[in-house]
């Protein structure tokens, strides 16, 4: 029994001896654990703070070259053909707006005082496809009204085709940006897919690279089309514009024509 006994007292002895031996140990080890999670805590926020401080340009850079040459540059070449052409149509238009109320005044007055010569003088001088159409009605003006009311109609569809040049091409890049990031996105997610069926284990760490990047493509189409889009509209929007000119114009032209033959015949 008192074997017993001794045999228990020096178990106690031992573990709290190991109890203490294990707290003086956590202690040490404490202030040292404690450091590395505030300076893991104190890199985390450092990180934070430099993502945070990631302009939109610098955001937007990043994921472009995380999305890969192939795709990414096929988007960036439709985005750059789109924008060139867009911008050439909206200086041509631009230059071919005109002030049509004041170019059919001036040609009335230079047709009441000088006649169709000088009303064709006035037209050579402005600059437009209204003033064009003035051009070739007048031309024709000697013959009949039926003949320069055909030359106005027939040069109208010649200025409204100049008018509306390229500007397929750029509704074609804004259909084809898009579809080329679905493409990309298509293909990303097959090889994500294949990783899959590789590794035989359905593991995060394999397709979450893979489907970023191929989301990636469909993000940056969506941007091109829709920045695109913008510029088309506006490009439609102006040609319109032009052309309803051009029609109330030509309608006005034939009035002249045929109230200046009316007075000549008097």
């Amino acid at each position: 029994m008192k074997r017993l006994f001794s045999i228990l007292v020096i178990a106690a002895i031992t573990v709290l001896g190991a109890y203490n031996l294990q707290a003086a140990n956590s202690a040490n080890t404490l202030p040292g654990t404690i450091v590395t999670f505030v300076q893991d805590d104190e890199e985390a926020a450092a990180g934070d703070m430099e993502e945070e401080e990631l302009g939109f340009h610098q955001e937007l850079k990043k994921r472009f070259i995380e999305g890969g040459p192939a795709f990414m540059g096929i988007v960036l070449l439709c985005l750059i053909l789109g924008l060139a052409i867009a911008i050439e149509r909206i200086i041509f238009l631009n230059l071919s707006t005109t002030n049509t109320k004041k170019l059919a005044q001036n040609v009335e007055d230079a047709l009441n005082s000088g006649g169709i010569e000088a009303a064709k003088e006035v037209c050579r001088n402005t600059k437009g496809p209204v003033a064009s159409i003035y051009y070739q009605g007048l031309d024709r003006a000697d013959e009949s009204i039926e003949a320069a009311e055909k030359a106005v109609v027939a040069y109208g569809g010649v200025q409204m085709g100049q008018l509306e040049k390229n500007v397929s091409w750029v509704s074609l890049f804004i259909a084809l940006a898009p579809m080329l990031g679905f493409m990309g996105t298509v293909i990303g997610m097959i090889q994500a897919f294949d990783r899959i069926e590789a590794a035989g284990d359905m593991q995060p760490s394999l397709v979450a690279g893979g489907i970023k990047v191929a989301l990636l493509t469909t993000v940056f189409g969506l941007i091109v089309a829709i920045i695109l889009q913008i510029f088309y509209n506006y490009i439609i929007a102006k040609i319109d514009s032009i052309v309803n000119d051009m029609e109330d114009a030509s309608i006005l032209l034939i009035d002249m024509l045929v109230a200046y033959k009316n007075k000549k015949r008097i």
